[in-house]
């Protein structure tokens, strides 16, 4: 039970916030057809339905409305790529003060106009949201802003807590769990305090994205950690570190944390539009994802339960990449690598053997005269446990299968390159984020150097800051310790796939 004389001066803060200047109050929508779905009640706040299509603007404006005079005449400053900038940028045009929104180069030019349609004095600096952070501590020294943090104050929390106030109004019915996507943690400890503070009875639930999983990692060490490196599929949460503020809130008032995969976020992505006919961001539709891991984990069943859509800031090129991910997400697409005889009449008899299934994808190319190896995409209704009947059935027909459903590589690379064997014994095959900006290939190559031949590259653009690139590099008469030394040096985050099942199937 969480110390009420602690919640006390947070809920104050809340009650007294001001955001409705900028913010509307969103509406809390039932979710029929998951509701349907998931024997459970489930409810949606609508805080993609914001002015800057997120929750953001409550605590930007809240920390904005509530400095000096003195402090508003010198301005604001933000770090900032996403929806805190759109959020400053609306706050300080509402209030008539100058508003600087620093963002990498790298920041993608729907959202640098964004920010500049709403006001904001757009500053683009470096390639990475660090070097537009400390440019905008170096500008905050020099020309006397105050710094709005997008989540690490107890005004911000304050602004956010109020969507907490809302949905109490809107539903004062019994309430079982409520699931708050997390980040930096602004929402997640204005929503909690309050509802810890008023109805306590009501679960908290956080949710991360499986990479960025600051809070679950904070949680388990019992202090804050900084994670080493974090995923941008979700760059709405993609936060090394747990703030302060966020995470004293956190330890008193959080029952769990859920964390959920990529393709699950996608799923989720998928059952807003089809509830709402919106898009959703991936960091927009993380908490409905906790909330149906929630349910299929406990069973839980008749229980009211309400998931936060956090934002709908999302880059269209990215919605190929997200309805390719959704049916796996969702556990309706087994993907599985298939030994079959190379021998006429083979591929008849697997497909025989496959029964009636909708085959999503097939993939195949000669290999050698004794067996071919097939990447196959199959659509199953009951998930994982219909999927492991289905491998168990191919099995039991004298099939050599492996379960690639979870394998990142396989789905985001090698279901595009299947096309035969290199035969390279001295290959090694590693998985890289590029960022996003003209030169980062050319840039990658000159810090490689000469001395590693490439022999496989694959990209694709998914429309997010970092793309997605596999790489196959010859060792020739070096050693590994010398190529994992010069791909180090180059500075983007990688990780060796040389044994990934997949690669040694379709490309070794």
């Amino acid at each position: 039970m969480p110390d009420v004389l602690a919640l006390d001066a947070i809920v104050k803060r809340i009650l007294q916030a001001r955001v409705y200047d900028v913010a509307i109050e969103s509406p809390l929508e039932p979710a029929r057809l998951l509701s349907r779905r998931l024997k459970n009640t489930v409810l949606i706040k609508r805080e993609d339905l914001q002015p800057v299509f997120s929750f953001k603007l409550r605590g930007a404006f809240n920390k904005i409305v509530k400095l000096s005079d003195n402090d508003r005449a010198k301005g604001v400053i933000c770090a900032s790529a996403g929806n805190h900038a759109q959020g400053v940028a609306l706050a300080a045009k509402t209030l008539g003060i100058k508003g600087v929104i620093v963002m990498p180069q790298t920041t993608p030019d729907i959202k640098v106009n964004a920010v500049r349609a709403l006001g904001g004095q757009v500053v683009l600096h470096g390639d990475s949201y660090d070097d537009a952070f400390a440019h905008a501590q170096t500008l905050m020294s020099e020309k006397g802003y105050t710094f709005v943090h997008p989540f690490d104050d107890p005004e911000i929390i304050a602004g956010q807590g109020t969507v907490a106030v809302e949905i109490l109004r809107q539903h004062q019915g019994a309430i079982d769990a409520i699931f708050v996507p997390v980040g930096g943690g602004g929402l997640m400890a204005g929503v909690a305090a309050y509802i810890k503070y008023v109805r306590p009875s009501v679960r908290v639930i956080a949710v991360e994205a499986e990479d960025s999983a600051c809070l679950a990692a904070a949680m388990k060490a019992g202090k804050r950690v900084t994670l080493d490196q974090v995923g941008l599929f979700a760059d709405g949460v993609a936060v090394k570190q747990i703030g302060k503020h966020t995470f004293d809130i956190a330890k008193v008032c959080i029952d769990e944390v859920i964390t959920c995969s990529t393709d699950e976020m996608c799923a989720a992505i998928k059952d807003i539009f089809d509830e709402c006919r919106c898009i959703s961001e991936p960091a927009g539709a993380l908490s409905l994802a906790g909330l149906k891991k929630y349910v299929q984990r406990d069973g839980v069943q008749g229980q009211t339960l309400i998931a936060i859509n956090s934002g709908a800031n999302m880059n269209f090129d990215r919605l190929r990449h997200i309805a390719e991910r959704t049916e796996v997400g969702e556990g309706r697409e087994a993907v599985l690598a298939v030994t079959i005889p190379e021998q006429a009449g083979a591929f008849k008899a697997f497909c025989q053997a496959i029964g009636k299934r909708n085959v999503t994808e097939f993939n195949y190319r000669f290999s050698d005269s004794s067996e071919a190896h097939v990447f196959v995409g199959l659509t199953v209704r009951n998930g994982a446990e219909e999927r492991a009947e289905l491998v168990a059935g191919l099995q039991r027909k004298g099939y050599a299968v492996l379960d690639l459903s979870d394998d990142e590589m396989a789905k985001l690379h090698t279901r595009h390159l299947v096309g035969g064997h290199a035969g390279l014994a001295d290959e090694r095959l590693f998985r890289f984020e590029f960022p996003e900006r003209p030169g980062a290939l050319m840039a990658f190559l000159t810090q490689l150097g000469t001395q590693w031949n490439i022999s496989l590259f694959h990209y694709r653009n998914h429309g997010a800051a970092y793309g997605r690139v596999l790489v196959g590099l010859q060792l020739g008469s070096r050693s590994l310790k010398e190529l994992k030394s010069s791909l180090d040096a180059v500075g983007y985050p990688y990780s060796d796939e040389s044994s990934n099942p997949a690669y040694q199937l379709f490309l070794r």
